[in-house]
């Protein structure tokens, strides 16, 4: 029994710092930048930025080493069905002089090294190098287009949450309206001045308010649920964005950056098709043992293995690479014309949406302009008619509409005024701002 008091205060410890901590983290994720960053920081891509960059760096590596030796061991063993030999005749001449030329044996074998030491490569290893380089480069320029997209995603996430917690904030409003008449209509039905039916109506409106909260609520755990698992910590709150509208010349969108990478590839490739036609200079070396040797009198005498070597330089001019030269050339001119071509279509779309955005948030303006002064008008004839029902002189039911005309201009307001906020950072998105 004493054991688990104690574990029970142990868990109760450890759980109340991890509040502690989690609630430390969730202060510093409040605003809409702040979201972004532990999004982007909590998405599994942006892990792929080291596997990149560690992944070029041993292929560079690897191409490097092509300037060191290369080794190659060999062993054959072969069994010919003629050889090189001595005509009859001038065998039977020696050995008449007491020499025995047994010629080469039909049965030969040899075990050796060889080296080859590059000296110039036309600029064969430095080309791939260049290219091993530029993929690289191309692909973090890819990785960087996917994870921009988690901002959209945050946005979307974002505001759906802030409009659920303005609908609430509206949705309580609204239950404080109208339990206040209905403690007034509750009086007028004591007094004997006003139906029950009529509380009845107020009382049901109210309860179907409750009810909207209640899914309202859900709705909104829901969405800090996804949010706070998209971005990695507990967010509680978010603060609504500030409305700066900034100038929407298109930034230094990733997409355009990841074009830029491809060229530079297409170009070192390029370049790689003229170090394809340089000459190579290398520097070699043989050595082995083995049967026949490279003193073939003495091998034709004796059969004996021998050691044997030989040092020297090697020139070789490929000109194989000229015949498709022209059609590889071609074929990357076409491939950056392509290139060029995704680029004027994503500035073409990119133009479509900011002016879409630009005529959305014009319209918003209008519309937030008229919000006010309607809200003021269904609220004074709301109040009139909170009066009228007071004498008499209108039923419970015309209240009821007028009460629910002011908070659905209320809650136009709101859905205006945020749809306005987010078509601002739709715009911050399509700009890069």
């Amino acid at each position: 029994m004493q054991y688990e008091i104690k574990s029970l205060d142990m868990k109760r410890i450890i759980s109340f710092w991890g509040w502690m901590f989690i609630g430390w983290i969730s202060i510093n994720a409040q605003t809409l930048e702040e979201c972004q960053q532990a999004a982007e920081r909590n998405y599994p891509l942006i892990r792929q930025y080291d596997l990149i960059d560690k992944t070029s760096a041993l292929t560079v590596a690897n191409i490097q080493k092509g300037w060191l030796p290369q080794i190659a061991a060999s062993a054959q063993v072969t069994y010919q069905s003629d050889v090189t030999a001595w005509p009859e005749g001038m065998q039977s001449m020696m050995q008449q002089m007491g020499l025995n030329m047994k010629g080469l044996s039909k049965g030969q074998y040899r075990v050796g090294i060889d080296i080859n030491q590059t000296l110039f490569d036309g600029g064969t290893i430095r080309s791939q190098k260049e290219i091993a380089r530029e993929q690289g480069k191309v692909q973090n320029a890819q990785n960087e287009v996917n994870l921009y997209g988690v901002r959209k995603r945050v946005n979307e996430l974002y505001f759906a949450l802030l409009m659920t917690k303005e609908q609430i904030r509206l949705n309580k409003d609204l239950q404080t309206l109208l339990n206040g008449n209905e403690k007034k209509l509750a009086a007028m039905v004591k007094n004997g001045t006003a139906a029950v039916s009529d509380l009845n109506n107020v009382k049901a409106e109210r309860l179907n308010a409750d009810q909207q909260l209640t899914t309202l609520e859900s709705q909104q755990r829901m969405i800090q649920a996804v949010l706070s698992a998209f971005c990695g910590i507990e967010i509680k709150d978010v603060q609504k964005p500030t409305a700066n509208v900034q100038p929407n010349d298109l930034g230094k969108r990733p997409e355009l950056s990841a074009i830029d990478a491809q060229i530079k590839l297409l170009n070192a490739q390029e370049k790689a098709l003229n170090s394809a036609l340089m000459p190579k200079l290398s520097a070699f070396a043989q050595g082995f043992y083995g049967y026949p040797g490279y003193n073939m009198f003495e091998d034709m005498m004796n059969r004996n293995g021998s050691f044997n070597g030989m040092i020297g330089a090697r020139l070789t001019w490929n000109i194989g690479a000229l015949y498709t030269r022209k059609n590889d050339k071609a074929k990357i001119q076409l491939q950056r014309d392509m290139a060029e071509n995704s680029r004027e279509v994503f500035l073409f779309n990119n133009r479509l949406e900011q002016i879409q955005q630009n005529e959305n948030m014009s319209r918003y303006r209008k519309l937030m302009a008229d919000d006010e002064e309607i809200i003021n008008l269904r609220s004074s004839v709301r109040k009139a008619s909170e009066s009228k029902l007071a004498h008499g002189i209108i039923d419970v039911n015309d209240l009821v509409r007028e009460i629910n005309q002011e908070n659905a201009a209320r809650v136009q307001q709101a859905v205006h005024e945020l749809e306005f906020l987010k078509e601002i950072y739709d715009n911050k998105f399509t700009t890069n701002q």
